[in-house]
């Protein structure tokens, strides 16, 4: 008769009880295989490099970025135009062109309530999309993006900051894309293709370097393939 080994054991990433013999963690979805696994079990001392002076390099950021502001020039131009279009509004005299076309009579009280709310809805617009601008210009310069050996950890958000993290073996493959003015000004979109749930198709949008954050991030995650044991198929 086969006997079942029910021994457990705790997970060193949530602490949560799993079986013995467990290679991944059915409640964080984390290998219980890697390096920093066997790091976190063999306990404090283990995370000392062999001269004793502190944590190993495994959690040390290997590639900090925002994206440029360059990311938003499609809005910002349709934004100046819309300020353009408000400032015709408040400045033009749309109300004596009217009064000037043939065929059309309009009394003083209605030319002068046309300017009125002319230059209300000028104003208005203005204001809004000056408001809109200034949301997208805070929103992108508080996102910043860390990569490590293990993870991607980015943050965004003004009014409601959010922070989400990518395990580096998950990364399938990545691309980086570069027009000629993102040469020009020194900047670059890396695309990374994962096998996530939440983000198969991560985006580093318009960011300094981007040929130094596609190397680092190629030699992370082959690194942590293979301390994981992952292969992907194609």
């Amino acid at each position: 008769m086969e006997i079942t080994d029910l021994r457990t054991k705790q997970c060193p990433f949530c602490a949560e009880t799993i079986q013995a013999r467990a290679i991944k963690c059915r409640f964080c979805g984390e290998f219980l295989n890697s390096e920093r696994a066997k790091a976190l079990e063999a306990g404090p001392e283990s995370n000392l490099d062999p001269a004793g002076r502190g944590e190993s390099d495994e959690n040390d950021v290997l590639f900090a970025c925002r994206p440029s502001i360059w990311a938003l020039a499609p809005q910002i131009v349709k934004g100046l135009l819309l300020i353009a279009v408000a400032a015709l509004l408040v400045k033009m005299p749309l109300e004596k062109m009217l009064d000037s076309l043939p065929g059309v009579s309009f009394t003083k009280p209605q030319l002068s309530l046309f300017g009125q709310y002319r230059i209300m809805i000028g104003l208005g617009l203005g204001l809004v999309v000056v408001l809109w601008l200034a949301f997208k210009i805070g929103d992108l310069r508080t996102t910043c993006y860390q990569v490590t050996a293990q993870r991607i950890e980015w943050a965004r958000g003004i009014l409601d900051r959010k922070v989400d993290n990518l395990d580096m073996f998950r990364v399938i493959d990545l691309k980086l894309r570069r027009s000629f003015l993102d040469r020009v000004l020194g900047i670059g979109t890396v695309v990374l293709i994962t096998t996530d749930k939440s983000d198969p198709e991560f985006v580093f949008e318009k960011v300094l370097r981007p040929r130094q954050l596609y190397d680092v991030i190629k030699k992370a995650s082959l690194q942590a393939d293979r301390q994981t044991r992952v292969v992907h198929l194609e």
